[in-house]
Protein backbone atom coordinates (compact mmCIF):
# COMPACT_ATOMS: atom_id res chain seq x y z
CA UNK A 1 0.00 0.00 0.00
CA UNK A 2 1.24 3.38 -0.68
CA UNK A 3 1.43 6.44 1.76
CA UNK A 4 -1.33 8.08 -0.32
CA UNK A 5 -3.59 5.32 -0.01
CA UNK A 6 -2.42 4.59 3.81
CA UNK A 7 -3.70 8.14 4.71
CA UNK A 8 -6.76 7.54 3.05
CA UNK A 9 -7.65 4.24 5.24
CA UNK A 10 -7.34 6.48 7.43
CA UNK A 11 -10.21 7.76 6.35
CA UNK A 12 -8.72 11.64 7.05
CA UNK A 13 -10.07 14.55 5.08
CA UNK A 14 -8.80 14.93 1.45
CA UNK A 15 -6.87 18.17 2.28
CA UNK A 16 -5.15 16.46 5.37
CA UNK A 17 -4.29 13.23 2.99
CA UNK A 18 -2.72 15.48 0.72
CA UNK A 19 -0.38 17.69 3.35
CA UNK A 20 0.24 14.07 4.88
CA UNK A 21 1.19 12.76 1.78
CA UNK A 22 3.35 15.45 0.71
CA UNK A 23 5.38 16.02 4.21
CA UNK A 24 6.29 12.56 4.64
CA UNK A 25 7.53 12.51 1.13
CA UNK A 26 9.71 15.53 1.70
CA UNK A 27 11.18 14.43 5.37
CA UNK A 28 12.33 10.53 4.60
CA UNK A 29 15.43 10.12 3.01
CA UNK A 30 15.12 8.67 -0.28
CA UNK A 31 17.79 6.05 0.27
CA UNK A 32 16.41 4.97 3.31
CA UNK A 33 13.02 4.74 2.05
CA UNK A 34 14.17 2.27 -0.80
CA UNK A 35 16.11 0.44 1.46
CA UNK A 36 12.76 -0.42 3.86
CA UNK A 37 10.98 -1.33 0.24
CA UNK A 38 14.06 -3.84 -0.92
CA UNK A 39 14.33 -5.35 2.97
CA UNK A 40 10.62 -5.73 2.56
CA UNK A 41 10.53 -8.04 -0.50
CA UNK A 42 14.13 -9.67 0.20
CA UNK A 43 14.05 -12.65 2.52
CA UNK A 44 14.23 -15.80 0.95
CA UNK A 45 11.82 -18.93 0.55
CA UNK A 46 13.82 -20.85 -0.12
CA UNK A 47 16.66 -19.98 2.06
CA UNK A 48 14.17 -20.28 5.19
CA UNK A 49 13.03 -23.85 3.67
CA UNK A 50 16.94 -24.97 3.75
CA UNK A 51 16.71 -23.96 7.17
CA UNK A 52 13.69 -25.34 8.40
CA UNK A 53 14.78 -28.68 6.62
CA UNK A 54 18.39 -28.54 8.70
CA UNK A 55 16.31 -27.86 12.24
CA UNK A 56 14.22 -30.69 11.31
CA UNK A 57 16.40 -33.24 10.32
CA UNK A 58 18.06 -32.74 14.65
CA UNK A 59 14.79 -35.42 15.28
CA UNK A 60 14.08 -33.83 17.89
CA UNK A 61 14.72 -30.46 19.84
CA UNK A 62 12.91 -31.18 23.22
CA UNK A 63 14.72 -29.42 25.75
CA UNK A 64 15.41 -32.48 27.77
CA UNK A 65 16.66 -33.81 24.84
CA UNK A 66 20.81 -35.08 23.64
CA UNK A 67 23.40 -32.57 24.00
CA UNK A 68 26.37 -34.04 22.89
CA UNK A 69 25.57 -35.64 19.56
CA UNK A 70 26.28 -33.91 16.40
CA UNK A 71 23.33 -34.74 14.48
CA UNK A 72 20.06 -35.19 16.98
CA UNK A 73 19.05 -33.08 19.89
CA UNK A 74 18.58 -29.89 21.42
CA UNK A 75 22.71 -29.63 21.96
CA UNK A 76 23.31 -30.33 18.06
CA UNK A 77 20.38 -27.48 16.90
CA UNK A 78 21.77 -24.93 18.95
CA UNK A 79 25.21 -25.84 18.14
CA UNK A 80 24.03 -25.40 14.47
CA UNK A 81 22.39 -21.64 15.16
CA UNK A 82 25.34 -20.68 16.50
CA UNK A 83 27.05 -21.52 13.57
CA UNK A 84 24.68 -20.35 10.81
CA UNK A 85 25.08 -16.66 12.95
CA UNK A 86 28.93 -16.76 12.60
CA UNK A 87 28.57 -17.26 9.06
CA UNK A 88 26.55 -14.57 8.48
CA UNK A 89 28.85 -13.08 10.41
CA UNK A 90 31.89 -13.90 8.26
CA UNK A 91 29.60 -12.49 5.59
CA UNK A 92 29.39 -9.02 6.79
CA UNK A 93 32.77 -8.91 7.51
CA UNK A 94 32.71 -9.63 11.67
CA UNK A 95 29.06 -7.35 12.23
CA UNK A 96 27.85 -10.13 14.71
CA UNK A 97 28.93 -11.01 17.71
CA UNK A 98 27.66 -14.45 18.50
CA UNK A 99 27.13 -15.78 21.71
CA UNK A 100 25.14 -18.18 24.18
CA UNK A 101 23.34 -17.14 27.64
CA UNK A 102 22.92 -19.62 29.68
CA UNK A 103 20.85 -20.91 32.53
CA UNK A 104 20.59 -23.80 35.04
CA UNK A 105 16.71 -24.76 35.43
CA UNK A 106 15.32 -27.34 37.62
CA UNK A 107 12.39 -28.14 40.30
CA UNK A 108 9.06 -27.08 37.69
CA UNK A 109 6.84 -29.27 36.40
CA UNK A 110 8.53 -29.79 32.94
CA UNK A 111 12.11 -29.88 34.10
CA UNK A 112 11.92 -31.50 37.65
CA UNK A 113 15.86 -32.19 37.42
CA UNK A 114 18.61 -29.28 36.52
CA UNK A 115 19.26 -28.82 32.63
CA UNK A 116 21.07 -25.76 31.12
CA UNK A 117 18.63 -24.11 28.94
CA UNK A 118 20.83 -22.38 26.47
CA UNK A 119 19.69 -19.44 24.08
CA UNK A 120 21.53 -18.37 21.14
CA UNK A 121 22.54 -14.92 20.69
CA UNK A 122 24.02 -12.54 17.60
CA UNK A 123 24.12 -8.82 18.11
CA UNK A 124 24.44 -6.32 15.35
CA UNK A 125 26.03 -3.40 17.33
CA UNK A 126 24.70 0.07 16.31
CA UNK A 127 26.86 2.50 14.94
CA UNK A 128 25.72 5.37 17.34
CA UNK A 129 23.42 4.34 19.98
CA UNK A 130 24.71 0.99 21.00
CA UNK A 131 22.80 0.50 23.74
CA UNK A 132 19.56 0.82 22.36
CA UNK A 133 18.48 -2.43 21.12
CA UNK A 134 15.04 -4.26 19.02
CA UNK A 135 15.29 -7.86 18.96
CA UNK A 136 13.71 -10.54 17.01
CA UNK A 137 13.18 -14.34 18.12
CA UNK A 138 12.23 -17.42 17.60
CA UNK A 139 12.09 -20.73 19.04
CA UNK A 140 15.20 -23.54 19.19
CA UNK A 141 13.07 -26.35 20.76
CA UNK A 142 9.96 -28.15 19.87
CA UNK A 143 7.72 -31.28 21.91
CA UNK A 144 5.14 -33.97 20.43
CA UNK A 145 1.68 -34.89 22.25
CA UNK A 146 3.40 -35.68 26.00
CA UNK A 147 5.65 -32.34 27.25
CA UNK A 148 7.86 -34.76 28.78
CA UNK A 149 8.65 -37.01 26.06
CA UNK A 150 12.44 -35.85 24.58
CA UNK A 151 13.16 -38.67 22.97
CA UNK A 152 10.48 -39.47 19.80
CA UNK A 153 10.70 -37.99 16.54
CA UNK A 154 9.59 -34.21 16.74
CA UNK A 155 9.77 -32.36 13.68
CA UNK A 156 8.46 -28.97 14.82
CA UNK A 157 8.71 -27.94 11.73
CA UNK A 158 6.36 -24.79 11.86
CA UNK A 159 6.44 -24.61 15.70
CA UNK A 160 8.98 -23.55 15.74
CA UNK A 161 11.37 -23.52 12.84
CA UNK A 162 10.14 -21.80 11.29
CA UNK A 163 10.36 -18.60 13.67
CA UNK A 164 14.11 -19.70 13.93
CA UNK A 165 14.24 -19.83 10.31
CA UNK A 166 13.08 -16.32 10.37
CA UNK A 167 15.36 -14.93 12.57
CA UNK A 168 18.59 -16.74 11.06
CA UNK A 169 17.16 -14.97 7.40
CA UNK A 170 16.57 -11.59 9.40
CA UNK A 171 19.92 -11.54 10.16
CA UNK A 172 21.45 -12.25 6.86
CA UNK A 173 18.97 -9.13 4.97
CA UNK A 174 19.59 -6.71 8.22
CA UNK A 175 23.58 -7.57 8.52
CA UNK A 176 24.06 -6.17 5.01
CA UNK A 177 23.15 -2.74 6.43
CA UNK A 178 24.39 -0.46 9.60
CA UNK A 179 21.99 1.10 12.27
CA UNK A 180 22.82 3.83 14.66
CA UNK A 181 20.57 1.48 17.31
CA UNK A 182 21.42 -2.32 17.80
CA UNK A 183 19.85 -5.30 16.50
CA UNK A 184 19.21 -8.89 18.85
CA UNK A 185 18.69 -11.98 16.36
CA UNK A 186 17.77 -14.27 19.01
CA UNK A 187 17.36 -18.22 18.94
CA UNK A 188 15.68 -19.09 22.45
CA UNK A 189 15.10 -22.66 24.31
CA UNK A 190 12.94 -23.81 27.27
CA UNK A 191 9.83 -22.84 25.34
CA UNK A 192 7.55 -25.76 26.00
CA UNK A 193 8.74 -26.29 29.37
CA UNK A 194 8.06 -23.01 30.34
CA UNK A 195 9.35 -20.16 28.78
CA UNK A 196 12.77 -20.67 30.23
CA UNK A 197 14.74 -19.15 27.80
CA UNK A 198 12.85 -15.56 27.73
CA UNK A 199 13.09 -15.39 31.47
CA UNK A 200 17.05 -15.80 31.43
CA UNK A 201 17.39 -13.41 28.40
CA UNK A 202 14.81 -10.97 30.14
CA UNK A 203 17.22 -11.11 33.18
CA UNK A 204 20.03 -10.94 31.45
CA UNK A 205 19.21 -8.16 29.09
CA UNK A 206 18.16 -6.05 32.61
CA UNK A 207 21.57 -7.12 34.21
CA UNK A 208 23.53 -5.74 30.93
CA UNK A 209 21.59 -2.49 31.12
CA UNK A 210 20.45 -2.89 27.68
CA UNK A 211 17.77 -0.70 26.42
CA UNK A 212 15.64 -3.16 24.55
CA UNK A 213 12.75 -1.16 23.07
CA UNK A 214 11.21 -3.68 21.26
CA UNK A 215 11.28 -7.42 21.60
CA UNK A 216 9.17 -9.36 18.75
CA UNK A 217 8.23 -12.58 19.33
CA UNK A 218 8.02 -15.53 16.44
CA UNK A 219 6.32 -18.13 17.10
CA UNK A 220 4.83 -20.11 14.07
CA UNK A 221 4.75 -18.23 11.17
CA UNK A 222 4.68 -20.88 8.63
CA UNK A 223 0.49 -22.34 8.00
CA UNK A 224 -1.45 -21.09 5.63
CA UNK A 225 -4.36 -23.59 6.13
CA UNK A 226 -6.65 -23.04 9.31
CA UNK A 227 -8.27 -26.08 11.91
CA UNK A 228 -11.24 -24.04 10.65
CA UNK A 229 -10.99 -24.92 7.06
CA UNK A 230 -9.67 -21.32 6.14
CA UNK A 231 -6.41 -20.61 3.49
CA UNK A 232 -5.18 -17.50 4.07
CA UNK A 233 -1.34 -16.38 3.10
CA UNK A 234 -2.03 -12.64 3.15
CA UNK A 235 -2.72 -11.87 6.93
CA UNK A 236 -1.16 -11.70 10.10
CA UNK A 237 -1.76 -11.35 13.72
CA UNK A 238 0.31 -9.54 16.29
CA UNK A 239 -0.65 -10.02 19.53
CA UNK A 240 -0.04 -7.52 22.06
CA UNK A 241 -0.84 -6.91 26.18
CA UNK A 242 -2.69 -3.59 27.12
CA UNK A 243 -2.29 -2.65 30.72
CA UNK A 244 1.46 -3.13 31.65
CA UNK A 245 1.81 -6.14 34.29
CA UNK A 246 4.66 -3.99 36.24
CA UNK A 247 2.16 -1.25 37.00
CA UNK A 248 2.39 0.21 40.52
CA UNK A 249 -0.81 0.75 42.10
CA UNK A 250 -0.25 4.21 41.95
CA UNK A 251 0.17 3.91 38.13
CA UNK A 252 -2.71 2.41 37.87
CA UNK A 253 -4.69 5.33 39.70
CA UNK A 254 -3.30 7.34 37.56
CA UNK A 255 -4.25 5.62 34.35
CA UNK A 256 -7.68 4.92 35.47
CA UNK A 257 -7.82 9.04 35.32
CA UNK A 258 -5.81 9.18 32.48
CA UNK A 259 -6.76 6.27 30.26
CA UNK A 260 -4.01 3.85 28.87
CA UNK A 261 -5.21 0.69 29.20
CA UNK A 262 -4.80 0.56 25.21
CA UNK A 263 -2.04 2.14 24.60
CA UNK A 264 1.53 0.31 26.48
CA UNK A 265 4.85 0.58 24.72
CA UNK A 266 3.88 -3.06 23.20
CA UNK A 267 0.50 -2.20 22.42
CA UNK A 268 1.84 1.34 20.14
CA UNK A 269 4.81 -1.12 18.90
CA UNK A 270 2.12 -3.57 17.80
CA UNK A 271 0.56 -0.54 15.71
CA UNK A 272 3.68 0.28 14.52
CA UNK A 273 4.32 -3.25 13.00
CA UNK A 274 0.80 -2.87 11.30
CA UNK A 275 1.82 0.57 9.75
CA UNK A 276 5.26 -1.14 8.98
CA UNK A 277 3.36 -4.02 6.76
CA UNK A 278 0.99 -1.62 4.99
CA UNK A 279 4.12 0.34 4.03
CA UNK A 280 6.48 -2.12 3.03
CA UNK A 281 5.56 -5.28 2.76
CA UNK A 282 3.49 -6.36 -0.42
CA UNK A 283 0.11 -7.82 -0.10
CA UNK A 284 0.22 -8.54 3.71
CA UNK A 285 -2.32 -7.14 6.53
CA UNK A 286 -1.67 -7.20 10.16
CA UNK A 287 -4.72 -8.12 12.72
CA UNK A 288 -3.71 -6.61 15.92
CA UNK A 289 -5.08 -9.20 18.71
CA UNK A 290 -5.74 -6.97 22.31
CA UNK A 291 -4.47 -9.71 24.17
CA UNK A 292 -1.25 -11.15 25.44
CA UNK A 293 -1.42 -14.25 23.70
CA UNK A 294 -3.67 -16.83 22.54
CA UNK A 295 -7.06 -17.18 24.91
CA UNK A 296 -5.35 -19.29 27.65
CA UNK A 297 -2.06 -19.75 26.20
CA UNK A 298 1.36 -18.30 26.40
CA UNK A 299 4.60 -17.38 24.06
CA UNK A 300 8.04 -16.28 24.57
CA UNK A 301 7.41 -12.55 24.54
CA UNK A 302 5.53 -12.73 27.90
CA UNK A 303 8.92 -13.08 30.08
CA UNK A 304 9.75 -9.85 29.05
CA UNK A 305 6.33 -8.33 29.26
CA UNK A 306 6.58 -9.47 32.62
CA UNK A 307 9.88 -7.22 33.48
CA UNK A 308 8.08 -4.33 31.90
CA UNK A 309 10.07 -4.47 28.45
CA UNK A 310 8.19 -4.23 25.06
CA UNK A 311 7.14 -7.63 23.61
CA UNK A 312 4.59 -8.87 21.29
CA UNK A 313 3.92 -12.02 19.41
CA UNK A 314 3.97 -12.09 15.24
CA UNK A 315 2.06 -15.50 14.19
CA UNK A 316 0.33 -16.79 11.28
CA UNK A 317 -3.51 -15.79 11.19
CA UNK A 318 -5.24 -19.48 11.01
CA UNK A 319 -3.53 -22.32 13.38
CA UNK A 320 -4.16 -26.18 12.63
CA UNK A 321 -4.23 -27.86 16.30
CA UNK A 322 -3.66 -31.00 14.47
CA UNK A 323 -0.43 -29.99 13.44
CA UNK A 324 0.83 -28.80 17.01
CA UNK A 325 1.95 -30.39 20.11
CA UNK A 326 1.12 -34.12 18.33
CA UNK A 327 2.89 -37.64 17.98
CA UNK A 328 3.14 -37.75 14.09
CA UNK A 329 0.69 -40.43 13.36
CA UNK A 330 -2.46 -40.76 11.23
CA UNK A 331 -5.68 -41.39 13.61
CA UNK A 332 -9.11 -41.86 12.21
CA UNK A 333 -8.27 -40.79 8.88
CA UNK A 334 -6.96 -37.26 10.61
CA UNK A 335 -2.72 -36.66 9.72
CA UNK A 336 -1.56 -35.86 13.17
CA UNK A 337 1.82 -34.12 13.74
CA UNK A 338 4.29 -30.88 12.89
CA UNK A 339 5.53 -32.20 9.45
CA UNK A 340 7.46 -29.88 7.13
CA UNK A 341 4.78 -30.60 4.72
CA UNK A 342 2.49 -27.77 6.29
CA UNK A 343 5.03 -25.38 5.75
CA UNK A 344 4.13 -22.56 3.38
CA UNK A 345 8.19 -21.55 2.98
CA UNK A 346 6.93 -18.01 0.87
CA UNK A 347 4.18 -17.07 3.64
CA UNK A 348 7.23 -17.74 6.19
CA UNK A 349 9.16 -15.05 3.79
CA UNK A 350 6.18 -12.65 3.90
CA UNK A 351 6.35 -12.32 8.10
CA UNK A 352 9.94 -12.60 8.09
CA UNK A 353 9.83 -9.70 5.97
CA UNK A 354 7.58 -7.98 8.19
CA UNK A 355 10.00 -8.45 10.59
CA UNK A 356 13.28 -7.21 9.20
CA UNK A 357 11.64 -4.02 7.73
CA UNK A 358 10.09 -3.32 11.47
CA UNK A 359 13.88 -3.71 12.88
CA UNK A 360 15.03 -1.94 10.18
CA UNK A 361 12.85 1.41 10.90
CA UNK A 362 13.03 1.27 14.23
CA UNK A 363 16.82 0.91 14.59
CA UNK A 364 17.34 3.19 11.77
CA UNK A 365 14.96 6.10 13.99
CA UNK A 366 15.70 7.68 17.03
CA UNK A 367 14.56 6.09 20.15
CA UNK A 368 11.01 7.00 21.29
CA UNK A 369 10.79 9.96 23.65
CA UNK A 370 10.99 10.09 27.49
CA UNK A 371 9.17 11.81 30.10
CA UNK A 372 6.12 12.04 28.36
CA UNK A 373 3.39 13.95 29.73
CA UNK A 374 0.67 16.00 28.70
CA UNK A 375 -2.42 18.62 30.27
CA UNK A 376 -5.12 20.26 28.98
CA UNK A 377 -8.11 19.61 31.92
CA UNK A 378 -10.64 22.09 31.29
CA UNK A 379 -9.35 23.55 28.44
CA UNK A 380 -10.07 23.77 24.56
CA UNK A 381 -6.52 23.40 23.87
CA UNK A 382 -3.90 20.29 24.49
CA UNK A 383 -0.49 20.52 25.34
CA UNK A 384 2.46 17.55 25.01
CA UNK A 385 5.35 17.92 26.82
CA UNK A 386 8.65 15.60 26.18
CA UNK A 387 12.19 14.62 26.79
CA UNK A 388 14.68 14.98 23.63
CA UNK A 389 16.38 11.90 23.16
CA UNK A 390 19.74 11.47 21.08
CA UNK A 391 19.22 11.36 17.05
CA UNK A 392 16.15 12.89 16.85
CA UNK A 393 15.65 16.03 14.11
CA UNK A 394 12.18 16.49 15.12
CA UNK A 395 9.23 14.91 17.08
CA UNK A 396 5.52 14.57 15.91
CA UNK A 397 2.46 14.84 17.75
CA UNK A 398 -0.68 12.21 16.90
CA UNK A 399 -4.15 11.83 17.98
CA UNK A 400 -7.22 9.19 17.82
CA UNK A 401 -10.32 8.65 18.73
CA UNK A 402 -10.66 6.68 21.64
CA UNK A 403 -11.98 4.23 19.94
CA UNK A 404 -10.00 3.98 17.08
CA UNK A 405 -7.70 0.97 16.51
CA UNK A 406 -4.35 2.88 15.16
CA UNK A 407 -3.58 6.56 15.19
CA UNK A 408 -5.58 8.63 12.39
CA UNK A 409 -4.18 12.41 12.78
CA UNK A 410 -0.59 13.63 13.08
CA UNK A 411 1.47 16.29 12.84
CA UNK A 412 4.79 17.34 12.85
CA UNK A 413 6.17 20.20 15.36
CA UNK A 414 9.72 20.48 14.88
CA UNK A 415 12.52 19.74 17.10
CA UNK A 416 11.01 20.95 20.36
CA UNK A 417 9.96 19.37 23.54
CA UNK A 418 6.40 20.72 23.93
CA UNK A 419 3.93 21.65 21.78
CA UNK A 420 0.12 22.63 21.96
CA UNK A 421 -2.50 21.32 19.78
CA UNK A 422 -4.98 24.27 19.86
CA UNK A 423 -8.62 23.85 19.80
CA UNK A 424 -8.39 19.85 20.34
CA UNK A 425 -10.19 18.68 23.34
CA UNK A 426 -8.06 16.27 25.92
CA UNK A 427 -11.17 14.63 26.56
CA UNK A 428 -12.55 13.52 23.10
CA UNK A 429 -8.84 12.27 22.12
CA UNK A 430 -5.79 9.79 22.83
CA UNK A 431 -2.55 11.59 22.42
CA UNK A 432 1.34 10.67 21.86
CA UNK A 433 4.34 11.74 20.64
CA UNK A 434 7.03 10.05 18.47
CA UNK A 435 10.85 11.37 17.53
CA UNK A 436 11.62 11.58 13.90
CA UNK A 437 15.09 11.12 12.22
CA UNK A 438 16.92 13.66 10.12
CA UNK A 439 15.81 11.13 7.41
CA UNK A 440 12.02 11.18 8.65
CA UNK A 441 12.16 7.74 9.85
CA UNK A 442 9.88 7.37 12.93
CA UNK A 443 9.93 6.06 16.35
CA UNK A 444 6.52 4.18 17.26
CA UNK A 445 4.14 6.63 19.57
CA UNK A 446 4.40 7.52 23.12
CA UNK A 447 1.27 7.87 24.90
CA UNK A 448 1.82 9.90 28.04
CA UNK A 449 3.03 8.84 31.75
CA UNK A 450 3.97 5.47 32.93
CA UNK A 451 0.90 3.68 30.71
CA UNK A 452 2.70 3.81 27.84
CA UNK A 453 6.60 4.49 28.39
CA UNK A 454 8.87 2.57 26.35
Amino acid sequence: MNRTAYAQRLRLPKTLVATLVLTTLSSVGLADEQALYTIGISPSAARIQSDIETLVNFGTRHTLSETESDTRGIGAARRWVHAEFERISRACGGCLEVMYVSDTVSGTSRIPNPVEVVNVIAIQRGTRDSNRFVMMSGDIDNRVSDPMDFTSDSPGANDNASGMAGVLETARVLSQYRFPGSILYVGLSGEEQGLNGGEILARHALAQGWHLQAVVNNDMIGNIRGINGVVNNSTARVFSEGTRYVETQDEATQRRFQGGELDSASRNLARYIDTMADLYVPNLDVMMVYRLDRFGRGGHHRPFNEVGLPAVRIMETNENYHWQHQDVRVENGIAYGDVIEHVDFDYAAKLTALNAVTLASMAWAPAPPTQVSIRGQVSPDTTLSWQKVPGAAAYRVHWRLTTDAQWTHSRSVGNVDSFTLENVVIDNYFFGVSSVSEDGLQSPVVFPGPAGAF
